[in-house]
C-alpha cells in the first residue's frame, strides 16, 4: 500500500491536473462509500432501501458508486431512510 500512496504523491506532485481529478474523485467517492456502510450499518440491502426511498436500486447503487454531484436533499432524503441525520461540516 506504500507503493500505492508514494506513486500518487508522486503523481499529483507533477501533473497538477491529476491532481485536481484524484482529490475530487476521492470525495465523490468517499461519500458513496460513506452511504454503503451507513446503508449495511442500518442492516439494510440496496433493496430495502429502495423501498423506503420510492426509487429504483440503480439509482442507490449509482450513488454508493459514483456519488458525483449528489444534492443535499437526495442526501437528507436518504439519511432519513437509514434512520439517521445528515450533518455537514465546513473544516
Amino acid at each position: 500500500m506504500g507503493d500505492l500512496k508514494t506513486y500518487i504523491t508522486e503523481r499529483k506532485n507533477k501533473d497538477k491536473d491529476f491532481a485536481a481529478g484524484y482529490d475530487e474523485g476521492y470525495k465523490q467517492f468517499k461519500v458513496g462509500i460513506m452511504l454503503r456502510q451507513a446503508r449495511e450499518e442500518a442492516g439494510l440491502t440496496q433493496e430495502a432501501l429502495v423501498l423506503r426511498l420510492h426509487t429504483k436500486k440503480t439509482a442507490i447503487s449509482r450513488i454508493e458508486n459514483h456519488a458525483e454531484d449528489i444534492k443535499l436533499s437526495t442526501l437528507e432524503r436518504v439519511a432519513s431512510a437509514l434512520g439517521k441525520k445528515l450533518e455537514i461540516k465546513i473544516a
